[in-house]
């Protein structure tokens, strides 16, 4: 059964029947050196190719036809282990493989599939035609198609506008996943919310034209590790009440950018078959203005027994995501992990590539640094300072949604989040962007999954 697929689109690669063309993928050493093929060399020196990182030549035949083509890799290629994504727009339409010593195949595959990504569901239908890769047969092609497959599904629900991806699309876009994948989804809706005890979710998306909900998938067979995926699912942001400024929400449909990546890792997981008992939260919501919209002031008991000033509407993610992780920690697990574009300060700690992970479990803390750098996704600890849970106490309520200062902002976010989870010790929060702001090799500006490739490395790593 292929990878689960929101959006249909091309294969970036081939099955290697029929003939393909060589992609020369060279270092400037090897140029200098001369220790590649010495037709492929005389070309490079006729044509002052020195392989800089992202350079590419093409190579004439004999009869004059496209021959195949050279490809720089630069002195590091290393330090760009997806540049081969360039090739995925610098190719023409046709059936290649890359040949090279220089660095992992894996990695090439991977670049050049990501690499090959295009939002087009809003565009003129295009021809189809678009350059396809072979992937050598000792590589696991099926596992790098699952990889794509969950960057692909959390890129294109980012992408897709509000319009088209509110809470019940969202929905429907997690149902449609779970029965690829033979996964069971139950919902908890509207005033549901209430009966149920879900106080907060209810608050932030009451104003709404479509009910809040807590969505649950669950996979796989009692009796395997038990891992916990929450992620904050707020379809569109103005602010509430709080109204941000119109700048502000031009990207607010990336909102539900933790769900869109905890859904894409959840492919992963379910498409590999890990010995994992699957279990993911997703909060989904809309925080809109209307009659009925929660006010700053506003106090509400939250599922743990807690209660939560609201001081700003504005930081409605963690309020969800807080009756969420309640709901999680009321199972134990053997990992807990929630995902959310949660605050600015992250952003302005670390900036749009690289998100930071919280936890106070070192050894995970360990081994998720550790598949960071071994996938290539970038993520960065930062400390769940004890000193400043302080911040987090309100006046005349147990917590404060948003402390005052606006000092360490994405770490007493994370604490506050803690005060949620406490019964389970194996507990990572990450607060991801979910947005390129410009075109990389490997990838497009737009929606973009964040630490699922590190994750997935993590699960798969520890026995997954």
């Amino acid at each position: 059964m292929p990878a689960f697929q929101f959006i249909d689109r091309p294969s970036p690669f081939h099955d290697g029947q029929g003939p393909s063309l060589p992609v020369f993928a060279v270092t400037p050493g090897e140029i200098e050196a001369g220790t590649i093929e010495p037709a492929v060399l005389d070309w490079a020196r006729k044509t002052g190719f020195a392989a800089e990182a992202g350079a590419f030549v093409p190579l004439p035949a004999t009869d004059g036809r496209l021959g195949g083509a050279l490809f720089g890799l630069g002195k590091t290629p290393r330090e760009t282990p997806f540049l081969a994504g360039k090739l995925a727009r610098l190719l023409p339409p046709g059936d290649w493989r890359i040949e090279t010593t220089a660095i992992d195949a894996v990695k090439l595959a991977l670049g050049f599939g990501l690499g090959s990504y295009r939002f087009n569901r809003y565009k003129a239908a295009s021809s189809g035609n678009t350059p396809r890769l072979l992937l050598p047969h000792e590589m696991d092609g099926a596992d790098v198609k699952r990889q794509l497959a969950g960057v692909f599904l959390a890129r294109d629900l980012i992408n897709t506008p509000t319009n088209d991806m509110g809470p019940e699309a969202l929905e429907a876009a997690i149902r449609s996943l779970a029965g690829h994948y033979g996964a069971t989804v139950t919902t908890i809706a509207g005033d549901d919310l209430l009966a149920e005890n879900f106080p907060l979710i209810h608050a932030v998306g009451r104003a709404s034209a479509e009910a809040p909900r807590l969505v649950e998938l669950r996979w796989g067979r009692k009796g395997h590790r038990r891992v916990t995926l929450v992620g904050k699912g707020v379809c569109f942001d103005t602010g509430g009440l709080d109204i941000k400024p119109a700048a502000s929400m031009l990207l607010m449909k990336k909102d539900m950018g933790g769900a869109a990546n905890v859904l894409g890792l959840a492919l992963m997981i379910m498409d590999a078959g890990l010995d994992i008992e699957l279990r993911v939260l997703l909060p989904v919501v809309e925080n809109a203005i209307s009659g009925n919209a929660f006010r700053p002031g506003d106090i509400y008991r939250s599922r743990k027994g807690l209660t939560v000033q609201i001081d700003n509407t504005d930081a409605e993610g963690r309020l969800v995501l807080a009756d969420a992780l309640a709901y999680a920690d009321e199972e134990e697990a053997d990992l807990v992990v929630d995902m959310a574009t949660l605050t600015g300060a992250a952003r302005v700690a670390l900036g749009p590539d690289v998100p930071p992970f919280f936890t106070d479990d070192e050894a995970l803390a360990r081994d998720l640094s550790a598949a960071s750098v071994a996938a290539d996704d970038p993520l960065w600890r930062l400390p769940l300072w004890k000193g400043y849970e302080k911040d987090v106490s309100a006046r005349i309520a147990d917590l404060t949604n948003a402390p005052a200062g606006g000092m360490a902002g994405a770490v007493t976010a994370a604490l506050f989040l803690k005060r949620f989870v406490t019964r389970n010790a194996r507990w990572a929060h990450f607060d991801i962007y979910g947005w390129a702001p410009a075109e990389r090799p490997h990838g497009p500006a737009g929606g973009e999954a964040q630490a699922v490739r590190a994750l997935y490395h993590h699960l798969r790593q520890a026995g997954g």
